[in-house]
């Protein structure tokens, strides 16, 4: 039986407005993504929340950026979502919509003591399932993918989960990126990699 599937990337304070390592627009995200869940979330079978979790005592594989160097934000990264921190807390609207669901959302944490951009490198908290095979041994009807930032961490879980021979929809108006002017060579190479960017059901551009 197929099924359909809403992968929330990394809305975490860190990576909004004010955190470590915020992106414009991610409190909006945050906010657009609860709403969409209330009004939409129940044509989903599985809906997973990522979480960056890394770890404080180390640079995570050369994540961080430590001192004097500089963070290039392309590979390397200011000090973020370091695991059990207010920072690496999801945005208060998406755990609202934790609180609310229950065990409808279920948590993903990735990235512990090494670089991990997409949420396939995870592993569910409550069953222990690591997600790469739980996307590539079933038959996904659809997955939506949504969340922050489009040009890292949900780049990397669209193709990971395309590549895993699953139909994929990026939901364009529920990310926000960190260099916004890449955007759209960006949906270029998504849609050649066969990843549908659309904007999300029942909204307007």
């Amino acid at each position: 039986m197929s099924s359909r599937m809403l992968i929330i990337v990394d809305v975490q304070n860190d990576f909004c407005e004010g955190g470590a390592l915020g992106v414009d627009g991610g409190v909006e995200v945050a906010r657009k993504i609860a709403e969409q869940v209330r009004v939409h979330g129940a044509g989903y079978d599985r809906i997973l929340v990522s979480q960056d979790w890394h770890r404080g005592d180390t640079d995570n594989g050369g994540h961080f950026a430590v001192p004097p160097a500089e963070p290039d934000f392309s590979e390397t990264w200011p000090v973020h979502c370091v695991a059990d921190t207010e920072g690496a807390a999801l945005h208060p609207e998406v755990a609202a919509l934790a609180a609310e669901l229950g065990e409808r959302l279920e948590i993903v944490r990735k990235g512990q003591g090494i670089p991990s951009y997409s949420v396939l490198e995870g592993m569910v908290v409550a069953t222990g399932e690591h997600v790469a095979p739980l996307i590539a041994e079933a038959e996904w009807e659809r997955i939506d993918v949504v969340g922050l930032a489009y040009d890292f961490c949900v780049r990397a879980t669209a193709h990971g989960a395309a590549e895993s021979g699953a139909p994929v929809r990026v939901l364009r108006d529920l990310t926000a990126a960190v260099h916004p002017a890449r955007i759209p060579a960006l949906e270029e190479e998504l849609s050649s990699a066969g990843v549908d960017v659309i904007v999300a059901p029942g909204r307007t551009a």
